[in-house]
């Protein structure tokens, strides 16, 4: 499946919560991080603010690298979740949707107390 996203570059505050994050958690990679963001914002039933989000830090990967595995099927967690919003499914849109998607859900997982190490992110996932 082709994604709407070539290349996703961090900001500057999103690369340091993810390294605060990196430290607690011992997940070294930036990608595996981000892919637990990008889905506790899914996770979530409110949409994301609309703010503008600069993409000024050193952290930047593809599209595969960030999914892996799994990029088919968070491509379409993706577009199910725009369409649940009422969003348009559009290149632009959901490159767009992606990057408020995942800055706020390392703003989630990096501002959450509990999380001081991998068990507490599964902790996150098999909550009910």
């Amino acid at each position: 499946m082709e994604s709407p996203i070539e290349r996703i570059k961090l900001s500057q505050t999103a690369k340091d919560q993810l390294t605060k994050l990196r430290r607690s958690t011992k997940i070294d990679q930036w990608n595996i991080l981000c892919r637990w963001a990008f889905c506790r914002s899914l996770a979530e039933p409110t949409t994301p603010s609309p703010v503008p989000i600069p993409q000024d830090s050193n952290v930047e990967m593809t599209w595969r690298v960030f999914g892996g595995e799994m990029s088919d099927i968070l491509l379409l967690a993706l577009k199910q979740r725009c369409h649940n919003d009422g969003n348009l499914t559009d290149k632009e849109t959901l490159a767009t949707q992606f990057r408020l998607h995942l800055h706020r859900g390392i703003g989630y997982l990096a501002g959450d107390p509990n999380i001081k190490k991998i068990e507490d992110l599964i902790e996150l996932a098999i909550k009910p």
